[in-house]
């Protein structure tokens, strides 16, 4: 059998380069009666692929897909099966594509910190600035669509962005400038959380942008992370009452060209908050006591920007919600340790890293 082998960091499917990353990856496929495999590795454009060389023994490839250079080299195995390669360690970069809030408990700053917290570097593209605090928004200024897809442009032009999370888009004009860019770019993972009123009930998505995120940006959705009202605006309908229709409503957003839907269940009351997800891979619950404590401010902002940035460090979507799950959980459950204004306070997103002895 003959299996290509990668000398750079980071695997993807021969011909799929950009969509099917893994940080493991497994012979999957024959070809005239023999297994084959190829582990691709990007290089920036500036950078030649004889700048790494192959091992002694070791014929190297290179070749160009989607204008993007790749480098292969070969390796012949002696038995078909599945082979293992660990990816080098490598730090990602992951872009926030947010409103700020002053107070950080959400928005860009919420998202900053979790990209942090959770070993990726943040990178921040601002399409509002928000008067906020945790008591409420008091006021709201669009940054211009034409700017948001400026600061796109030169941010992809110089940084290699292995995962974007959309948050706050505010209104029509910038949901459409952020999709033209991110069509142009074609970032390996999308999340986007399709935020459309804040903790304190102040409306943050113009109602007639509703329709251009799900037609502009949804179909662009790797994971989108939708809580219950939001999934009903989305769908034009009623918010989702119970599991079957929390399950029907996933279905229907996948439908629209979301690839894995998580359907957040905080908003349904009891002493439960489960969510649902929705993937290729099937569906998988999340079942979880509700946790009791008032500063649960940007929470949704938080779980959505930690799926992204662990998504390039992860085998899976399933995989990374699962643990995006365990570090929101914590996040909340240490939330009251922070004494952050008299509202709804924020989570707290370095509670595995500060000392609070």
């Amino acid at each position: 059998m003959r299996v290509l082998k990668s000398w750079w960091t980071g695997w993807a499917l021969s011909g799929h380069p950009a969509r099917n990353q893994r940080q493991y990856f497994e012979i999957l496929w024959r070809s005239g009666g023999t297994d084959h495999a190829v582990v691709a590795a990007g290089l920036r454009e500036e950078e030649s692929a004889r700048s790494v060389p192959p091992g002694e023994g070791e014929e190297g490839v290179a070749f160009r897909q989607g204008g993007r250079p790749f480098c292969l080299c070969a390796v012949d195995l002696p038995v078909a099966g599945v082979y293992r390669w660990p990816m080098a360690r490598r730090i990602p970069n992951v872009l926030s594509i947010a409103g700020s809030d002053p107070s950080g408990g959400a928005g860009i700053q919420a998202d900053l910190k979790a990209f942090s917290a959770l070993g990726a570097y943040g990178c921040a593209v601002l399409t509002a600035l928000t008067a906020q605090s945790t008591r409420g928004v008091t006021g709201v200024h669009v940054v211009p669509a034409p700017f948001v897809k400026d600061q796109l442009d030169t941010l992809f032009a110089d940084v290699r962005i292995d995962a974007v999370k959309i948050g706050m888009i505010a209104n029509a004009s910038v949901a459409r400038a952020v999709g033209a860019a991110l069509r142009e770019h074609a970032p390996r993972f999308v999340v986007l959380d399709p935020v459309m009123v804040a903790k304190g009930g102040d409306r943050l998505l113009d109602e007639d942008a509703v329709a251009v995120v799900r037609e502009v940006l949804l179909p662009l959705a790797d994971v989108l992370t939708p809580n219950l009202p939001e999934a009903g605006e989305l769908l034009g309908q009623s918010p989702p009452a119970d599991d079957d229709e929390m399950l029907e409503a996933a279905e229907a957003l996948c439908g629209l060209g979301a690839k894995a839907v998580l359907m957040k269940g905080g908003h349904s009351g009891g002493g439960r908050s489960d969510d649902l997800l929705v993937s290729e891979s099937g569906v998988r619950r999340f079942e979880a006591e509700r946790i009791e404590t008032k500063n649960t401010h940007g929470t949704g902002c938080t779980l959505s920007s930690s799926i992204a940035a662990l998504l390039p460090q992860s085998g899976s979507v399933t995989d990374a919600v699962t643990r995006a799950k365990a570090y929101i959980t914590g996040a909340i459950a240490h939330a009251d340790e922070l004494e952050v204004g008299s509202g709804h306070g924020p989570t707290h997103h370095f509670h595995a890293l500060w000392d609070r002895g």
